[in-house]
């Protein structure tokens, strides 16, 4: 079955994973994704081609591309782009070469799917692959404790059933994760922030369309702004400088006055002890007999 949308969709970066808070207050744990530089490469009709859809380019990390590919980036005046996709959508016609499409066409609240290549495991046992339980480790069991076991019956059928799980290479696989919720989205900075994990690696390429969940009518997005984040924690810096100059300021004038008691008062005793020898020495009072 194909399914065809309105609006196309695009070819992402995965940046990494990160916790937001929602307008209410809910911490929700989200991958940012990159969108930067999606562009209309070629668009297909009804009349021309039999159906409509349109083909989506952006940059990506293959550093050649073929000669038939170069040849037909340089019509759409889009040689920069690595990465193309097609979108069957609902009118195509509204759509021009070149046109440039970002992440303000995905709105905070609404569902999406994202597809990916999933990290390379390599070669994987039972174990890890599958989440086999391994043998009992007793009984006078020896290297049965991550071992398969039984792979079917004998005589009947006599062989091994297609799509048995057994040990073998482990991911690297397309796979999509179906109505994520776009927890906020960034034209400016062309990021979407979704809900939940996404398939493959940090910088792994990604594509983003529309999911097929109805838009939440009372989510509130978070409210922030990245530029003011920043201002607030430079500014907050500057305060937090001030606060501590005038603190040690304060501990400063503290001590001198702590130091200038204790020299008074140590001044004082000394004077009083003199004058207290004068009065009482006994060899002046016989000299002046």
């Amino acid at each position: 079955m194909v399914i065809t949308q309105q609006t196309p969709g695009l070819i992402g970066r995965k940046i990494g994973m990160m916790t937001v808070f929602d307008a209410s207050g809910r911490a929700r744990g989200v991958t940012v994704i990159e969108v930067t530089g999606n562009r209309i490469t070629q668009i297909r009709t009804q009349d021309r081609d039999g159906y409509e859809a349109v083909q989506v380019g952006a940059p990506g990390k293959r550093n050649r591309i073929n000669k038939p590919e170069q040849g037909h980036l340089r019509k759409s005046e889009t040689e920069l782009l690595s990465e193309l996709r097609e979108f069957r959508i609902l009118g195509s016609d509204a759509f021009e070469i070149g046109q440039e499409i970002g992440a303000d066409q995905f709105e905070s609240g609404t569902f999406v799917n994202v597809t990916g290549i999933t990290k390379g495991r390599g070669f994987a046992g039972g174990v890890r692959r599958w989440n086999f339980r391994g043998g009992p480790k007793t009984h006078g069991q020896s290297d049965r404790h991550r071992a398969p076991g039984s792979i079917g019956a004998g005589t009947t059928p006599g062989r091994v059933w297609k799509g048995q799980k057994m040990a073998g290479h482990m991911g690297n696989r397309r796979r999509t994760s179906l109505n994520l919720l776009v927890v906020y989205s960034d034209p400016d900075r062309q990021l979407i922030f979704v809900q939940g994990a996404v398939p493959g690696p940090r910088n792994g390429t990604v594509i983003i369309t529309n999911g097929r969940r109805n838009p939440l009518s009372d989510y509130a997005p978070p409210v922030f702004n990245l530029d003011q984040l920043v201002r607030a924690d430079v500014d907050s810096d500057l305060l937090n400088d001030e606060t501590d100059q005038i603190e040690e300021s304060v501990i400063a004038e503290k001590v001198d006055d702590v130091v200038t008691e204790d020299v008074t008062e140590e001044v004082d005793d000394v004077v009083t002890e003199d004058i207290t020898e004068e009065v009482t020495d006994p060899s002046t009072e016989e000299d002046s007999v």
